[in-house]
């Protein structure tokens, strides 16, 4: 599956609501053999292949609808996709003479029309490598922006004998997840250790909650303290995926030992797909764990708070964020309902400063249960939303960990000439205080991470704390 975007923006893509694409700009370039920028149906016709056309339906997309298309300055983009264009020639020992950058002077449509005459010129001359140049450059131009919810879905695969119940890769979850290390590497600490077993071939090498990864492939998750691109080998897509050795040490034992782990399928544990779990503390506190705000997820958890509080008087609820990869706006703004009326959740803001207000939907009924929530730095996207909602308008406590900072804003999906889909956000997310969560994330209240020697005896330091602030 070759995507380039975040788990949280391709969750987002799934979730948006279709909106007609406004007009372009003046001075943008034409859409690609006169197809309009405009959102999927209900189902897409078989990819065909992305040509020189596609590539520029998409960049006149990006100018017509992305939060900053209407000031974007073109020639970092272009750049950014004869960059890639080129070093694919180079990998396949095909470059050429001829494949230099034309000069850009900013000019919207003389830029492009510079970039496809030179864009021709050299892949005309390589024709086995057309198809693979333009996947390339596309997905260049989408990564350009720097946006962790914008995204192009191309050639999406899975492997043979695949249904929704499997699990793909390792086996493993760590403290680095993957999409931190495709978008904020910078926040990952050191060490690198495993924080969950999920199946498959982690299980089956004995790997243990709280093993500490020193090395991936012969590489060092950290060097000087930075997180290292070696990390990403331990989320492999398919069907790009290679076997993984890696470098193990367990603190308990003092054991150093080596394991080439090969990605494959792997059956999950049924109760790790249910987005909504929840139980009894101490008699006296709801804790629900929500992985996801997918469709309806708010009304289960303020269900299953219903349920736990039947017959008996609850003093709190813990609501566990940890692992959550975002979702809906809108459920996110529905389980804020139930803590507070007749408040702003978050701005949805354009590039001019323009804001839409996000509020409470004030027929949720209110719990009137004080307010714990466990965050971490996979708590990305709407669960950022939620968060920062709680804090800014007191109304309970963050604790564990800083969240992810993968809050661009809502993705609207566009579909492409070549049956492939486009997503971005005609909007940037701001909290309840009109600050910037996007790369920065929602700090705790009370930071409390998980230690290799925390995941090893199965402790679980952020929950202790949240139920003894609830004591208090």
């Amino acid at each position: 599956m070759t995507v380039v975007r975040t788990a949280a923006a391709g969750l987002a893509l799934l979730l948006a609501a279709a909106c007609t694409a406004p007009a372009p700009p003046r001075g943008q370039a034409s859409t690609a053999a006169g197809t309009a920028c405009a959102p999927p149906q209900s189902t897409l016709g078989p990819e065909t292949a992305t040509t020189i056309d596609v590539i520029e339906q998409a960049y006149s997309c990006i100018l017509g609808t992305y939060y900053s298309g209407a000031t974007l300055d073109t020639r970092p983009l272009l750049t950014a996709g004869f960059v890639a264009l080129t070093q694919e020639l180079n990998r396949n020992g095909s470059d050429l003479p001829e494949a230099t950058m034309p000069a850009l002077t900013g000019d919207r449509k003389a830029d492009w029309t510079a970039f496809e005459t030179a864009y021709r010129k050299i892949t005309d001359q390589v024709p086995d490598l057309r198809d693979k140049l333009a996947v390339i450059t596309l997905q260049a131009l989408v990564a350009s922006l720097g946006d962790n919810h914008a995204g192009w879905a191309h050639d999406v695969k899975r492997p043979p004998d695949y249904y929704d119940g499997d699990g793909y890769g390792l086996g493993l979850e760590a403290n680095v997840n993957g999409p931190q290390v495709d978008v904020n590497p910078g926040a990952a600490l050191a060490p690198l250790f495993v924080t969950t077993v999920q199946g498959g071939a982690a299980q089956k090498a004995g790997l243990r909650p709280g093993d500490i990864i020193e090395s991936i492939n012969g590489s060092a998750p950290f060097i000087d303290g930075k997180a290292t691109p070696a990390i990403a080998a331990l989320y492999p897509r398919y069907p790009e995926a290679r076997p993984v050795r890696l470098r193990l040490l367990r603190q308990s034992t003092g054991r150093r030992w080596s394991v080439t782990l090969e990605p494959g399928l792997y059956q999950r544990d049924l109760a790790a797909l249910q987005v909504v779990q929840s139980k009894l503390l101490d008699d006296d506190i709801a804790y629900v764990r929500m992985t996801g705000f997918a469709p309806d997820s708010a009304e289960r958890v303020l269900r299953a708070i219903s349920r736990l509080r039947k017959g008996r008087t609850l003093t709190g609820v813990v609501l566990d964020l940890r692992g959550n990869s975002g979702g809906s706006p809108t459920e996110a703004t529905r389980l804020v309902s139930a803590f507070v009326h007749g408040k702003a959740t978050a701005y949805l803001c354009t590039v001019d400063g323009k804001c839409e207000t996000s509020r409470t939907d004030d027929t949720v009924e209110l719990l009137n249960l004080p307010l714990m929530v466990l965050t971490d730095r996979s708590c990305a996207s709407a669960c950022e939303h939620f968060s920062s909602a709680v804090k800014d308008l007191r109304l309970g406590r963050l604790v564990g960990t800083r969240t992810a900072g993968e809050i661009s804003g809502p993705a609207q999906p566009y579909l492409l000439a070549n049956n492939t889909t486009l997503s971005l956000p005609a909007r940037h997310h701001l909290g309840p205080n009109h600050e910037v969560i996007d790369r920065i994330g929602v700090p705790p209240d009370h930071h409390v991470p998980l230690t290799p020697e925390d995941a090893a005896t199965g402790r679980d330091p952020a929950l202790a704390k949240a139920l003894t602030l609830l004591r208090k």
